[in-house]
């Protein structure tokens, strides 16, 4: 992430602002721009949302969203994606998709960016889950790795490409309150990188 070199502000000062590309968000009174979207990224990314919509989306299970802005706990956060259960999903008068979120979502997932601060990724995980979010997971491209961040529990480090899809006993359920069955192992979210 990118510092832009402002003074602080408050947050609904900040929210007021337009949107930029890439995104900014609203971090202890600072505001910090995302990096630029690369690659790899972009692709793990595009399928994670993909893969997740593919099996909840038309049970009305929950939904996956790419680069949603969600604000709560007094910061505003744009996750790489993010999951909510379908009830909790904000709607408008209409009964369409609302444009603001005021919630923090049930999963969270963000990709780690080359130049990218591990610790700054990790604090927007952890306000997540101490806001309520059930799951969140770091994936990282250059190691190749999944650190998966169960609320409440112990972080775990998934390296192993074949060992543990999510449905087996040894594996962890992406989203417990949801039972939702990726069937994913390490080895086959970054195969998704291959062309």
């Amino acid at each position: 992430m990118v510092q832009v070199p402002e003074k602080a502000i408050a947050l609904l000062e900040f929210l007021k602002q337009p949107e930029t590309k890439p995104a900014c968000e609203y971090i202890d009174g600072k505001v910090i721009q995302k990096h630029k979207p690369q690659g790899k990224h972009s692709k793990l990314q595009g399928k994670l949302v993909t893969a997740i919509n593919q099996r909840v989306e038309a049970s009305k299970v929950a939904l996956a969203f790419p680069e949603l802005r969600c604000t709560f706990g007094g910061k505003s956060l744009v996750p790489d994606v993010t999951v909510f259960t379908w009830d909790r999903i904000p709607v408008d008068e209409n009964g369409d998709i609302a444009n603001v979120f005021a919630i923090a979502p049930n999963w969270t997932i963000e990709i780690l960016s080359p130049d990218q601060s591990l610790t700054l990724v990790t604090g927007k995980i952890l306000h997540c889950l101490n806001h309520g979010t059930s799951m969140g997971w770091l994936i990282d491209p250059k190691t190749r790795s999944l650190l998966i961040f169960p609320q409440g529990q112990q972080p775990q480090l998934q390296e192993d490409p074949d060992a543990c899809r999510y449905a087996d006993p040894c594996g962890i359920a992406p989203i417990p309150d949801l039972g939702i069955d990726l069937s994913l192992s390490v080895g086959e979210i970054f195969g998704w990188l291959k062309l």
